[in-house]
């Protein structure tokens, strides 16, 4: 059942020809509301196909509003709440990937989709937790310069003969590093017939103790298809509140209860009607580093096909 103000919000999006997109980390209140749910890559496809809309509303995190702009420079993209940033893409800036590069020659750059639009001007292609080996083994290259999560570049590295160099040094998410072996040995005590999806931003060892590493997409996925009946989820909370609303007839349960990501809970009804009616806050990315991002966002997209 929907709240007035839920309503309220539909019946403006609908008046103003919008379309609002979410992460899979968003709060329940606002997946109910959203015309489209998805992790990194499924968002970034569904921006390609918005024609017939004048108004996006995306309920993420700045990279993700930025990409959705790069492929839609004439359309409105408003994000609900300004500080709604992901402190790893800001981990990585453009003059360190330059460093690199003078270091590397010989390499390509593959940057994950969490990094701003100025770092993403200087790769050679994206990619996200669910395509990034895809991506890497796509290329000529048999050096890699990858970043900006170590994790997931580890991760590549491990299935891979490529050589995958990982910039900046220490570049993680805050949310999947508080996951450690421990959390899982006590969850499975907890629940033994449960089967451990983590995500490849977690650490190498919490990575080693699962049986699935998979991106938030992914992760949906396994449990739709599973024979299991339980899981045990390795990513934000709030991943877990949207595979409990759609496959009710398995259960899920977080690996750790306080793996909140707070800029993406940043977002609440009340802010995205104001983003509605206001149309509150305009993401605008620089016309020549759009113009070079977007050449690397088409790459990985084509790949992902």
């Amino acid at each position: 059942m929907l709240t007035d103000l839920q309503k309220e919000i539909l019946k403006l999006k609908d008046e103003k020809n919008a379309i609002i997109l979410a992460h899979n980390y968003q709060p329940k209140e606002i997946q109910e509301i959203a015309d489209f749910l998805g992790d990194s890559l499924e968002l970034c496809i569904k921006a390609t196909e918005i024609t017939d809309k004048d108004l996006v509303v995306f309920c993420g995190v700045d990279f993700m509003a930025e990409t959705a702009f790069i492929l839609n420079p004439k359309k409105k993209i408003v994000i609900p709440d300004k500080e709604a940033e992901c402190p790893m893409a800001h981990m990585l800036t453009p003059e360190q990937i330059k460093e690199a590069k003078k270091r590397h020659p010989d390499a390509a750059v593959v940057l994950y989709v969490n990094s701003l639009a100025s770092a993403k001007a200087e790769a050679d292609i994206l990619c996200t937790s669910s395509n990034a080996l895809k991506v890497v083994e796509s290329l000529k290259e048999d050096k890699i310069l990858f970043g900006p999560d170590n994790n997931l570049a580890r991760f590549v590295a491990n299935q891979t003969d490529k050589e995958i160099i990982p910039i900046p040094e220490g570049g993680h998410c805050y949310v999947h590093k508080m996951f450690h072996e421990g959390d899982i040995i006590f969850k499975k005590e907890e629940h033994p017939d449960a089967e451990i999806i983590v995500h490849p931003e977690c650490n190498e060892e919490v990575q080693k103790l699962a049986d699935y590493v998979l991106s938030t997409g992914g992760m949906i996925n396994q449990v739709k298809n599973s024979k299991s009946k339980e899981f045990i989820i390795g990513t934000e909370i709030d991943l877990i509140t949207r595979i409990n609303r759609e496959i009710p007839e398995k259960k899920s349960y977080p690996l750790l209860n306080d793996a909140i990501c707070k800029t993406m809970k940043l977002h609440t009804l009340e802010k995205v009607k104001n983003s509605l009616e206001t149309e509150e806050y305009r993401i605008f990315v620089d016309e020549e580093i759009a113009k070079k991002s977007l050449s690397a966002v088409k790459k990985m997209i084509e790949v992902s096909k």
